[in-house]
């Protein structure tokens, strides 16, 4: 039988930005979007596999001590749905030791969401515009997969934490977050709500690849702005 193996770009041990507690970080090859925004570009492309189940379920558990009550492990990448049937034979085998696994996903994938989705116990849902136009521009991509998505993330409704990357001249407006807020109402569950301030700390990454940083003059965001805007998207109506 052949083992089920994956294209991975890097493991990050020890990661307390990824979900609840301490966690182990896979990040996942290729991507079907071009975020604007985008810090991996060295994920886009799915490389040859180079990983197998057991050879990353092997490393996870050398952090297993070290997770306690609420850490665990997140798929990342690259969008990690592209690699589902991996991701679901590893969760199996870390459900089986009680870890807590979570998705971070922009929500385009292969379609084939129902029994991931299932079997995670957190998704980490990446925001890129709720305006279809916005959406279009913001990732190259419609939105009409992302909703696909949605839809059965809804009827399941697990936990979900919300993020979005807030970027000068493109959603930094009050307008904008007003917008957002209206539009978080139709998804359920949401546990947790966080706006990331855009940073231009990947354009070297760009450089090296010799790919065209498409925001190339655009300031990093104002952190207290940020701040300022979550509050607002925070706020009680």
């Amino acid at each position: 039988m052949k083992k089920c193996s994956a294209s991975i770009d890097s493991i990050e041990s020890f990661s307390t930005k990824d979900g609840p507690g301490i966690r182990t970080v896979i990040f996942f090859c290729g991507c079907k979007l071009r975020c604007l925004f985008c810090h991996n570009p060295e994920t886009w492309v799915k490389k040859e596999d180079n990983m197998t189940v057991d050879e990353v379920y092997n490393k996870i558990k050398n952090f297993k001590d070290y997770y306690g009550d609420n850490g665990g492990v997140t798929f990342s990448g690259g969008e990690p749905l592209l690699q589902s049937d991996f991701i679901l034979e590893l969760t199996k085998k870390l459900k089986q030791d009680n870890i807590h696994v979570a998705l971070d996903t922009a929500g385009v994938g292969n379609h084939d969401y129902d029994e991931i989705l299932k079997n995670m116990d957190l998704i980490i849902l990446d925001i890129k515009d709720y305006r279809p136009d916005g959406y279009l521009k913001m990732t190259g991509h419609t939105i009409d997969d992302f909703n696909e998505f949605l839809e059965v993330l809804n009827k399941l409704n697990k936990k979900v934490w919300i993020r979005q990357v807030i970027v000068p001249g493109i959603n930094d407006t009050i307008e904008y977050i007003k917008g957002l807020k209206e539009y978080l109402k139709s998804i359920k569950n949401i546990e947790n709500i966080e706006l990331l301030p855009y940073h231009t700390m990947a354009v070297s990454k760009y450089e090296k690849l010799n790919i065209k940083y498409k925001l190339d003059g655009v300031l990093p965001m104002d952190k207290d702005k940020c701040l300022e805007l979550e509050r607002i998207l925070k706020e009680k109506d």
